[in-house]
């Protein structure tokens, strides 16, 4: 009885949460095919696709989000190697330092970042195109922090770190041996999960890119909502899609995940 109980509530919980967020998305979609009058029809998407400014501000943020994954991954994975493997008293500090993105504000980073950074400073990173996106792929990828690192420090977890790395210095490999050929590929699978979760924050992000002034996707979203009427609610369709398309690839990849790790517990 308190299973069957317990499976009604759950179930119960599930069709109130997707009353709760779907049918608002469901209106936002209907409102969107309202952009001929009388008649439904995809015409917002495909004034919004064909739109050049859509076009290249997708593609800037895409390179972006492309840019920032890299970083987060030459980043996190040595370092919570070493962490894990001779630091793991350190542990906790490194945690509460990766999770303090999700307490400090994006527009207080961006902030600390003009200060420091400007024209007049002694680093003058947003004088130019190519630097100021450095700055912001460096600000990306501090807000992606807590996501990538959770992800490839829960791959490690599942690997006999010390080990591995007996092993592979018993041959002779180098450090960058060690984590290119054989730390990278055993945690690649938590890598793309947190790449994933990337790429959702850097395609949405508004603060950073507006206030550094550059032509990413968030700002544009924004500017469609301040002017248009049905392009906007097409956008917010297709960066919904894009996310729960990103949500559905993480599942797919932790069932795979799981599914390579069986074979390892027999």
């Amino acid at each position: 009885m308190n299973t069957m109980t317990s499976r009604i509530w759950s179930w119960l919980v599930l069709l109130v949460a997707i009353i709760y967020f779907g049918l608002p998305l469901l209106g936002t979609f209907e409102f969107s095919l309202r952009m001929l009058r009388g008649t439904y029809s995809f015409e917002a998407y495909r004034v919004v696709l064909a739109d050049p400014q859509f076009q290249a501000t997708f593609g800037y943020s895409l390179l972006m989000a492309c840019a920032t994954i890299v970083m987060g991954v030459v980043l996190v994975v040595p370092t919570a190697y070493w962490v894990r493997l001779k630091l793991p008293h350190w542990r906790p500090i490194i945690e509460f330092i990766t999770l303090l993105p999700l307490v400090i504000p994006a527009i207080v980073i961006v902030f600390g970042y003009i200060r420091l950074y400007n024209t007049s400073s002694w680093l003058p990173l947003t004088g130019t195109a190519w630097s100021t996106d450095l700055l912001m792929v460096c600000g990306y990828t501090t807000l992606a922090l807590p996501y990538l690192y959770r992800a490839v420090d829960t791959g490690l977890r599942s690997l006999d770190i010390a080990t591995l790395t007996e092993a592979a210095e018993s041959l002779g490999a180098s450090k960058f041996t060690l984590i290119w050929r054989i730390i990278l590929p055993n945690v690649s699978v938590a890598i793309l999960s947190g790449a994933f979760l990337t790429f959702a924050i850097v395609i949405g992000e508004f603060v950073l890119a507006a206030l550094l002034n550059r032509p990413a996707f968030g700002p544009y979203m924004q500017l469609m909502g301040a002017n248009r009427a049905y392009e906007p609610a097409a956008l917010a369709v297709i960066a919904f899609a894009l996310t729960w398309l990103c949500m559905g690839l993480i599942q797919l990849v932790n069932r795979r995940q799981r599914h390579l790790a069986v074979p390892q517990h027999r």
